[in-house]
């Protein structure tokens, strides 16, 4: 069974233009073209769309798209990490809802807000105690400040950016390949170069992380379950872990 590029575009909520221009750069080629000059799309056509999307989603551009499909070719697998990126937001996003529910509910009730109940999905200080404790009270100072300065926009490129990352790290765990390879050691310079950019972390703003705080922080990655689900499980945290190990022993 196949589908017309008009269905398609409609189903998937974007253009035929859209779908003809994945098709020109490579993307997105049509199962068939029929006698019309139509492009029709077949299931696994569908499954890679789908793909596609959900990594515009992300942030990617349409070269990057391009070299994560050619180098994940288990769709299923890539659609598990997918899958798994997409149930974290769903579930920080319904805290956001119910948070703003709730607010709506008590302003219209006239009852008193709850200051505690307001923000929850929005609160990037609840790790502040385990900051502080691990790292000193002005390495979470310095972060917070910095955080608390950026406008919106500063602060959705940068969770964005971060979305990348854990991204590009939860497609290499799934494809398999060495902590020790090219590949890895270029995304632990990618991690070790997003650290290096916010203030308060041991080394940022300056030469970079030191080796114990990038080692300490991948060892927490692969114990703390919470951390580990940034990066689709135990085992795509325990990848990181061993690649940032490997980075860690070469560089720092």
């Amino acid at each position: 069974m196949d589908w017309s590029i008009q269905d398609i575009a409609r189903l998937a909520n974007t253009t035929s233009r859209t779908l003809r221009h994945y098709g020109d750069v490579g993307l997105l080629t049509p199962s068939r073209i029929g006698s019309n000059g139509y492009r029709y799309y077949d299931e696994r056509a569908l499954v890679r769309l789908q793909r596609i999307l959900m990594l515009r989603e992300l942030g990617l551009g349409l070269p990057a798209i391009g070299e994560v499909l050619e180098k994940e070719t288990d769709e299923g697998r890539a659609l598990l990490s997918h899958l798994h990126w997409l149930k974290q937001e769903q579930e920080r996003l319904g805290r956001q809802v119910r948070s703003v529910e709730n607010t709506i509910l008590a302003m219209e009730g006239g009852e008193q807000l709850m200051a505690e109940d307001m923000f929850n999905g929005f609160d990037h200080t609840q790790y502040q105690e385990e900051v502080e404790e691990r790292w000193g009270k002005d390495a979470y100072a310095r972060s917070d400040s910095w955080w608390r300065s950026m406008s919106a926009d500063e602060k959705k490129a940068w969770q964005q950016g971060q979305k990348q990352l854990g991204a590009a790290w939860m497609d290499a765990a799934a494809r398999g390949i060495a902590p020790d390879s090219d590949e890895a050691q270029a995304l632990a310079q990618r991690h070790f170069d997003w650290l290096r950019a916010i203030p308060g972390t041991p080394g940022g703003g300056g030469a970079g992380p030191t080796r114990e705080y990038f080692v300490g922080l991948a060892e927490m990655y692969a114990a703390d379950e919470r951390f580990a689900a940034n990066y689709g499980g135990e085992a795509g945290a325990t990848f990181v872990r061993d690649a940032m190990a490997v980075y860690a022993e070469r560089n720092l």
